[in-house]
């Protein structure tokens, strides 16, 4: 069985989300990620709760295109974090289709960060969405076994969000994967990269934020991760890859992750 392949906005993320589904679409992925929320200052967001024509070109898009929302993002969790003002962001996931809202943890408290992600799990599934928490090398959350902890004491149906380049440098493990009850991973993103440790956290952020590489032109064991994950696991591909899309531009981008994650999965 082919597995579900969407791509997230950041690996093509000056795109607005109707260009960026049509050019989703065109390089042959089933659904995208969208991100409604700015992450950094100098990477851009596309509110489309807050600008009533753009949500319309976007839904308008995915009709269009036959693509679907994978999920939304993402929120960062702060001590200073209130559920209410975020409503509006769920409700446009909502509109959208989309299934999961993605979550980043910047509380250094496990028991306040659990209870806030729980409370913002709550109201997305009254919205038909579910909430994961993802972790980054660089944040509270450093790895799995942390980012596990939190979401078990954070309700019984949150998830995770397993990306393979934090994965891989947060020095987690296969086997801790493996172990992982499947209805906590409803999706996983994938992308390689150079494994080269030790990295400053100007090295994690640059890869991350900018330069990662399609699955299988870096030396991640993505096939361990593959094997390791649920069967037939849904892809959500994120590979920004700068210096490629300012050369030939966001479509050649999506085209090479493309072929690359088909190619991986036994379906190129």
């Amino acid at each position: 069985m082919s597995r579900t392949l969407s791509v997230a906005h950041l690996t093509a993320i000056d795109l607005a989300p109707p260009a960026f589904i049509e050019a989703a679409a065109e390089a042959g992925f089933d659904a995208v990620g969208l991100r409604l929320l700015r992450v950094t200052e100098d990477s851009p967001g596309y509110p489309l709760m807050e600008d009533p024509a753009a949500m319309r070109a976007t839904r308008a898009a995915l009709r269009t295109f036959g693509l679907y929302v994978s999920d939304v993002e993402f929120v960062r969790l702060t001590p200073e974090t209130e559920i209410a003002p975020l409503l509006p962001l769920l409700d446009a996931g909502a509109e959208l289709g989309a299934r999961h809202v993605i979550t980043a943890p910047y509380d250094p408290d496990p028991a306040r960060l659990a209870d806030t992600l729980g409370a913002l799990h709550e109201a997305a599934a009254a919205r038909g969405l579910g909430a994961v928490l993802e972790f980054f090398t660089w944040t509270p959350v450093p790895d799995l076994a942390t980012c596990r902890s939190v979401v078990e004491q954070a309700g019984p149906d949150v998830g995770m969000l397993v990306d393979s380049l934090h994965f891989d440098r947060s020095g987690s493990t296969l086997a801790q994967l493996a172990e992982v009850p499947p209805h906590r991973l409803p999706f996983a993103h994938l992308c390689d990269a150079r494994v080269h440790p030790p990295y400053t956290t100007e090295q994690l952020l640059e890869t991350a934020r900018a330069e990662r590489l399609p699955p299988g032109e870096g030396e991640i064991d993505l096939a361990g991760v593959l094997e390791a994950l649920p069967p037939d696991t849904p892809l959500g591909l994120e590979v920004p890859m700068a210096g490629l899309a300012a050369r030939e531009g966001p479509a050649a981008v999506l085209a090479r992750v493309a072929q690359a994650a088909r190619r991986l999965t036994g379906d190129g």
